[in-house]
């Protein structure tokens, strides 16, 4: 059963946790295929929690930006689904775990072009060519969302995307441009496929701390309810929670699950987000990753709060 976090209090307990889960050495590893996400120092390591009743607590370097990448992908999905019309989503795309790679174009073609889901990197382009039917900068419009739920719409500060590295990371994009290729091909996209590209890879670019994500993750922890008001049906909310559980940890989301016990959604930037419903949103960052491409620090880490609080589905 979940309980609220009385004693210690949170920060407290954060603090504890960046002491025991800061990296001491180099341990596990970084994208080859991304290089600016080689640049953060292995020791960095920070985490937020963003509750209900709303206060935010962090500790460590929860304040420093870092690329949230696929982390993107439950925004991206939240303002298909909060837009109307989710069956014409759903019928491009499924809600199953894949049980490949997150970038197998083996399996989208066996499949006829119809991604197993949402987080894998088929199923977000599906997602981001949705989202295009609508503005053709798609990126554009999630950032102004993460900005709005940040509340730093009118600041001049809060999230960004690095277009450097999106360019970059555009220049190593030949599989995702390939995935879109075969989509386009078994008409399951109805943009040009390196216009849907390019806003994926720069919706995966924007930077923000661990503070701001676990605020913009909030609204799943609430029934659907953000900081501007409703962006998806508490069903609605209910239901991207349980696609977090079975398929938002790469090819670890059992694992995930059976260590942590909560709905969580990785980068390989090195970030988690994690969602208590009816409680609090988390966000962990820390840059190394392990085997399956999560945060190795970052999971330890959340299976420690996990332990201490008693916060689980289960």
């Amino acid at each position: 059963m979940m309980t609220a976090l009385d004693s210690p209090p949170v920060g407290v307990v954060l603090d504890d946790i960046v002491r025991n889960h800061r990296p001491r050495s180099a341990a596990g590893s970084v994208p080859r295929g991304i290089p600016h996400l080689s640049s953060p120092p292995f020791d960095r390591f920070g985490i937020a929690v963003a509750t209900t009743s709303g206060e935010v607590f962090s500790s460590g370097d929860a304040d420093v930006p870092f690329s949230i990448q696929s982390i993107s992908k439950v925004f991206s999905l939240a303002m298909a689904l909060g837009a109307g019309n989710p069956d014409a989503l759903w019928s491009r795309v499924l809600r199953e775990p894949s049980g490949t790679s997150f970038n197998s174009l083996v399996q989208l073609e066996v499949e006829h072009g119809i991604p197993r889901n949402p987080f894998i990197n088929a199923g977000a382009l599906v997602v981001t060519d949705h989202l295009m039917e609508k503005s053709p900068d798609a990126a554009a419009e999630v950032l102004r969302f993460l900005a709005g739920q940040v509340g730093h719409r009118n600041e001049g500060k809060g999230p960004f995307i690095d277009e450097l590295a999106a360019g970059t990371e555009l220049a190593h994009s030949s599989r995702n441009l390939a995935l879109a290729h075969f989509l386009t091909d078994f008409g399951n996209l109805r943009r040009p496929a390196q216009a849907v590209v390019e806003n994926y890879v720069r919706q995966c670019s924007i930077m923000m701390s661990c503070t701001e994500v676990a605020k913009a993750g909030l609204f799943l922890a609430q029934d659907g309810q953000g900081a501007q008001g409703t962006v998806v049906s508490p069903s609605q909310a209910k239901r991207i929670c349980s696609i977090m559980l079975t398929c938002g940890m790469y090819d670890a989301a059992g694992e995930f699950a059976f260590r942590v016990g909560l709905p969580g959604k990785s980068g390989v930037g090195g970030g988690i987000l994690v969602i208590v419903p009816g409680e609090c949103s988390i966000c962990v960052w820390s840059p190394r990753l392990d085997s399956k491409g999560n945060s190795l620090a970052g999971t330890a880490a959340l299976a420690d709060l996990s332990d201490r609080t008693g916060w689980s589905v289960f």
